[in-house]
């Protein structure tokens, strides 16, 4: 009896490994279309776009170099907005993005971007002391200024990451603690809340996906 106990609980053990090696379907992320979104979140504009990749930009870094799309082309990126002066939900994400960028390998083909929603206070000269005061790598975080129309409209209709209307003008504002985790092909892949530590561990997670999706191609 104890004999066919045994074998049983190798057999029954030999199963469950089988299926988790073999039969267990691959994790994978969603692409987000804006079809698929809070209709709160999307500029009716992009709302039928069928296969949304984010928008060309032109912005400064706090470095002071002229940055585009084309100069994050091939890596993932993790997008937030803030402004430097805030006292409420953006030191919390900085520093919960601060332990994003403390964990990445600094060759990794990760780029950070935190754009300012409060582009006239916050220069060049202001966004390099903050990344200084963050200790942020440029070669994987840059905090962005530029035209606030621009930012906005990037916000908008390229991440889907406010739910407030606006033109970008004088009295627009936008402030929120949306994430968005864009794959190197320029696809929405994830929205995390930047000030909860667990969506921000679930963000980690996601970009160490994709990034040994992104280096099995390779």
């Amino acid at each position: 009896m104890t004999r066919i106990l045994s074998f049983a609980f190798i057999f029954v053990t030999a199963v469950i490994v089988a299926y988790f090696m073999y039969f267990r379907p691959e994790k994978d992320l969603p692409v987000y279309q804006p079809s698929e979104l809070n209709p709160a979140l999307v500029d009716p504009s992009a709302m039928r776009a069928e296969d949304h990749r984010i928008l060309d930009f032109e912005l400064i870094n706090h470095l002071g170099d002229t940055v585009t799309l084309a100069d994050v082309q091939g890596q993932i990126l993790v997008v937030d907005f803030f402004f430097t002066r805030c006292a409420t939900i953006c030191p919390l994400m900085t520093k919960n993005l601060q332990r994003v960028h403390d964990r990445l390998d600094p060759s990794a083909p990760v780029q950070i971007l935190s754009h300012s929603v409060t582009p006239a206070a916050d220069s060049v000269s202001v966004l390099r002391a903050y990344a200084d005061k963050h200790g942020a790598n440029s070669d994987l975080w840059w905090f962005l200024t530029g035209p606030k129309s621009e930012i906005y409209s990037l916000a908008r209709k390229s991440y889907f990451s406010c739910l407030d209307e606006g033109d970008g003008g004088f009295q627009d504002f936008v402030h929120t603690e949306n994430m968005v985790l864009v794959d190197d092909q320029g696809r929405l892949r994830g929205f995390y809340d930047g000030t909860d530590q667990k969506a921000m561990s679930h963000l980690f997670n996601d970009l160490a996906f994709l990034l040994e999706k992104k280096s099995e191609k390779n």
